[in-house]
C-alpha cells in the first residue's frame, strides 16, 4: 500500500446524502488527493461508510480515523477489516482507537477505566481472529489513534504505525522518536483558508470547543508546554495557532511540510469552513497545487526514513 504524502480528513461528508459522498470522494480522486480520512462518532457506521466510498471511487485509500474499538467486538473488527481488504486490495487502511470517555460511557454504556490495557488486549485477538471466508489477496492494514508514549510504543509494536490527532508540530517530532523509524505516522492536521487572523482564529475555536474538554487530548497538549491558561476560553491564540494552521495556501503548505520534516509519512489535512457542514470542494481544489498533489503525493521522504508501509510490522495484522 502506497498512501501518498498528503490525504484529506473530513467529517462532512456524513452531512450530505451517501450518493453525494461518493461524488465528493471522486472529485477528490480526480484531484490527485491518495487517501480519505472518515470519522466514526455518531454518524455513519464507519465499515460500511468506507465500503460505499471505495465502491465509487477506483484509486482512492479509504482510512477510518478511528473505528471505535469499544463499537465492536474484536472478532467482528477482524472479520469487517478482511472483508473490506478483500473486496478493495490495498486500498483500505483501518484506523483504531479508544475514542473517550464521554463517547464509551456516556454514550455506549462501556467500562473506560483502563483503556490502554482494552487495547493491548483487543490487538491481538483481532489479529489472530478466526476467519473462514476467503482471505484478501493484500495485507490487511491499520494503525492506532496514538498520542502518549505507551499508545505510540503500542502502535509501533504491534500495528504499521499511528494516526495521532489535534497535534501541534512537536507532537510529530516526538511521535516519531518514540516510535522510530519504520512504523508509519499518519498525521491530522486542521486547516482554514482564511487570511484575516480574527476570522480565522474565531473559525478554529469554533473546532477546537469540544475537543478542549476531552482529557485525551487536553493532557497530551500539556506535554507540550500548554497550560490549563492557554486550554480555558476557547484556546489562546498561541495554542489556536499551534493547532489549526490558518492562512493561505503557501502557510498551509508549510504547516503540512513541517509535518513531514519532523517525521509524518503522511499529513491528511482536516478543512474547517466558515460553516462547518459545508463540504469543502472548492477549498481542497485550491489547496491541491500548493500541497503537490499528484506530484510528490507518491513521493518519498528524506533519505534514511521509511515511507511506504512494509511488512514487519503489517504481518503481525493478518
Amino acid at each position: 500500500m502506497d498512501i501518498g504524502r498528503v490525504g484529506v480528513w473530513a467529517y462532512q461528508l456524513d452531512q450530505v446524502p451517501v450518493a453525494q459522498a461518493q461524488e465528493h470522494a471522486i472529485e477528490l480522486e480526480e484531484m490527485g488527493y491518495s487517501a480519505l480520512w472518515i470519522p466514526e462518532a455518531v454518524g455513519r457506521e464507519v465499515f460500511v461508510s468506507s465500503t460505499l466510498l471505495l465502491s465509487a471511487t477506483s484509486r482512492l485509500i479509504l482510512a477510518p480515523g478511528i473505528a471505535n474499538i469499544y463499537a465492536r467486538d474484536p472478532f467482528t473488527a477482524g472479520a469487517a477489516w478482511r472483508t473490506v481488504t478483500s473486496a478493495f486490495p490495498d486500498r483500505f487502511l483501518l484506523g483504531l482507537g479508544v475514542s473517550h470517555q464521554i463517547m464509551v460511557e456516556g454514550m455506549r454504556g462501556h467500562d473506560y477505566s483502563r483503556p490502554f490495557s482494552t487495547m493491548q488486549r483487543y490487538l491481538p485477538v483481532m489479529a489472530d481472529a478466526i476467519f473462514t471466508a476467503v482471505p484478501p489477496t493484500t495485507t490487511p492494514r491499520r494503525v492506532l489513534a496514538a498520542l502518549g508514549p505507551k499508545m505510540l510504543r503500542l502502535a509501533a509494536e504491534t500495528t504499521d504505525g499511528a494516526h495521532p490527532y489535534f497535534v501541534p508540530v512537536e507532537h510529530t517530532a516526538f511521535a516519531r522518536e518514540t516510535m522510530g523509524e519504520g512504523p508509519w505516522l499518519c498525521v491530522e492536521q486542521a486547516v482554514c483558508l482564511e487570511t484575516d487572523p480574527d476570522r480565522a482564529r474565531t473559525i478554529a475555536r469554533g473546532h477546537m470547543a469540544m475537543y478542549l474538554t476531552l482529557p485525551n487530548y487536553t493532557n497530551n497538549l500539556k506535554r507540550f508546554g500548554f497550560t490549563d491558561a492557554d486550554i480555558a476560553d476557547g484556546g489562546s491564540d498561541r495554542l489556536v495557532d499551534a493547532i489549526v494552521a490558518w492562512g493561505d495556501e503557501a502557510a498551509i503548505a508549510g504547516r503540512v511540510a513541517a509535518h513531514h520534516a519532523a517525521g509524518a509519512d503522511h499529513v491528511c489535512i482536516q478543512v474547517l469552513p466558515p460553516n462547518p457542514t459545508d463540504v469543502p470542494v472548492d477549498t481542497w481544489r485550491r489547496l491541491a497545487p500548493a500541497l503537490g498533489v499528484g506530484s510528490y503525493a507518491t513521493g518519498s521522504r528524506s533519505a534514511g526514513s521509511t515511507y511506504r508501509l512494509t511488512s514487519s510490522h503489517s504481518a503481525r495484522c493478518g
